[in-house]
Order: C-alpha cells, then structure tokens, then sequence
C-alpha cells in the first residue's frame, strides 16, 4: 500500500481499509478507527508559501504520516516537551513538538518509529531549518485558538 494509499485509508477510518502495510522501508501497523482530516496536501502548500515568503503567520494544519524518529523528552523554558518526526510525503519529514505538560497523555515516549500518526497542530516556519507543527494539546490562548491532538495508531492524545 502507498503512502497516499495509507493516508487515504486513514481519512476514511477503517481497519479495513488500513492494513498494515510498508511505507518507505518502515513497517506501519495502521491501527486507526476513526475519521481524520488528514491534509499532507494543504501542509506542502504552506510549506511552499512559507518559503516563498507569500505567508508569515502560523498555520492550522491537519497531517498524517509514518514517524521517523523520536527524541527524548527535553525540559524547556516553556515545559516539557517531546518531539518526533512524521514523514508527510517522500522526501518531506517534520518535526512535531507536543508540550508534555499540557497533554493527557502517558509518559514520553508515547510514540515510536513505525506508528502511523496524525497531527492537528500549528505549523510554524521561521526558516529551512526551524520549523515544525506545535499546539497538539487540547488548549487554546488569545495568540492561537485552535486546539491540538495527536493520534498514534488510533489513540489520541491532547
């Protein structure tokens, strides 16, 4: 099953439809029941209005993807957070950044290389090499209203 297949599968939401599958090298047990918006498509846009510089301003966005890799939790100015990498096409990894304190979510690491993931946070993008998708908590704030989650293999967190 492709990548756009799996992604496809998970939007759809059923078990059915989301076999485990390889994506890229990496087993992906698709476990999903339930429907997302995923939209990889919206995300490589503002990626490229970003680097144009066509757009400033944070962006809602809706992912979906395979994880690369995850790192271990970090204490911030800000809190603790975690952080992993989904790939959202070929060639196109991003970081996510969950604030741990924020989140009802088990202890770090709740996510590992392999999972099937979906993302709904906001994409900042300062330049190349400092950018990501944070906001996946529940919350909200006078600077961003949307609130966030993460779903792993069909188990959300916010």
């Amino acid at each position: 099953m492709s990548f756009v297949l799996l992604c496809a599968a998970l939007m759809l939401g059923t078990a059915a439809q989301a076999q485990d599958s390889y994506v890229a090298g990496i087993f992906a047990p698709a476990k999903s029941t339930a429907t997302y918006p995923c939209n990889d498509a919206q995300f490589l846009q503002d990626q490229q209005a970003f680097e144009n510089g066509q757009i400033t301003a944070d962006q809602p966005e809706d992912v979906c993807g395979i994880v690369t890799a995850v790192l271990p939790e970090k204490k911030t100015s800000s809190g603790h957070h975690g952080y992993f990498y989904v790939q959202v096409a070929s060639g196109v990894v991003i970081e996510i950044v969950s604030d741990l304190d924020q989140m009802d979510a088990p202890k770090w690491p709740w996510v590992a290389v392999g999972d099937t993931t979906y993302v709904k946070g906001r994409y900042y993008y300062d330049n190349m090499d400092s950018q990501g998708i944070d906001w996946t908590h529940h919350g909200t704030s006078s600077s961003w209203p949307y609130a966030g989650y993460v779903v792993v293999n069909g188990t959300k967190y916010q």
